[in-house]
Order: structure tokens, then C-alpha cells, then sequence
């Protein structure tokens, strides 16, 4: 086994959960997911959503430029995150590499404006691309906390030893915000 699937002053033989479902069917389906997402929303601004905007009042026209722009940002941060991670998965780079390389990826600072009233006035197409690619960033969010997170030793000191709540501990940050 090697050290990158362990964490910071666990016994040898435990195993961190997040490397194990990172390289798991479960990751290739959050990958094609997320690329089919990029698929489909190129294809809608290049045709349905540019005829769609075409006839949207100023307001609304100022917020699809504006939101499908963030759209398509956030698209691109999540498949570049999801492309290193999977060039760490086919052994095209280590984690240590990807951890480097994946800090020019900015996950959790992609917003929009879905409570504003100008989203309102948004084509439901691009709102529901919106909707999806934000729902793909809270899991891959997620997901990152859990590969890349640096272990803190104030919670080693408060596990004191104690297999359960490391256990516990390990299973919180595995499924706590599923």
C-alpha cells in the first residue's frame, strides 16, 4: 500500500476512503457527468440559447451574458479538476502532482445569481444547466475536501487513540454532507 492512501498518523493498514472512491465507478460516473455537462451546454449556447436570448428583454439579456459566462467557467474548473483527477487515477501523475496543479483550479469561488430577479427572467434551459452545474460543484467540492484536506492535529489529539471516533470521524467527512 502506499503512503498516499493514507492518512496522517493512521496504522498502516487503514485506508482513506476519499482516494478509494476518487478511483472508483463511482468517480467515472461523476466524470462523464460532468463532461456530458460541458457537451450539453456548449451545444445549447451555441444554438437553442443563442436563439433564446435573441428575444430577451435588456435586463434579462445582460443576465444570461452574465450567467452564461459563469456557466461556462464553472464548467471549465470542474473538468479541469475532474481531468486531474483522473490523470492521477490512470497513473499519468501523482497525487502529490494533481494537489500542486489542481490549486490553479478555483472550485468554491464560482458563484451566480439564482436569487436575483433577473435569473428569473432567464431561459429555463440555462437556468437548468445552471442548477445542474452547481449541483456538480458541491459534489466535486465535496470531493476535493476529502482528498486534499491536510489532516488537523487537533482532532488526532481529541481521537486520543480511540478507534471508534477515528472510525466516526472517517465516516463523517466521507458521507457528512452527502
Amino acid at each position: 500500500m502506499t503512503d498516499d492512501t493514507r492518512t496522517v498518523g493512521q496504522s498502516p493498514d487503514a485506508v482513506h476512503i476519499a482516494h478509494r472512491l476518487a478511483s472508483s465507478d463511482n468517480f467515472m460516473t461523476l466524470f462523464q457527468e460532468g463532461m456530458s455537462l460541458v457537451e450539453e451546454t456548449a451545444v445549447y449556447l451555441d444554438g437553442d440559447g443563442r436563439e433564446e436570448a435573441k428575444f430577451l428583454a435588456r435586463p434579462a439579456s445582460l443576465a444570461y451574458a452574465t450567467e452564461s459566462m459563469r456557466l461556462t467557467t464553472r464548467l471549465m474548473q470542474l473538468a479541469s479538476w475532474l481531468l486531474l483527477q483522473r490523470a492521477v487515477n490512470e497513473g499519468e501523475m501523482t497525487r502529490e502532482q494533481a494537489g500542486s496543479d489542481k490549486n490553479k483550479v478555483r472550485l468554491e469561488k464560482l458563484s451566480s445569481a439564482t436569487s436575483s430577479p433577473a435569473f428569473g427572467d432567464l431561459p429555463s434551459n440555462l437556468k437548468a444547466l445552471i442548477e445542474r452545474s452547481i449541483r456538480l460543484q458541491e459534489r466535486i467540492v465535496h470531493l476535493d475536501k476529502m482528498l486534499y484536506r491536510e489532516e488537523k492535529p487537533e482532532l488526532e489529539a481529541a481521537n486520543d487513540g480511540n478507534p471508534v471516533a477515528e472510525h466516526l470521524n472517517r465516516l463523517h467527512a466521507a458521507f457528512g454532507k452527502l
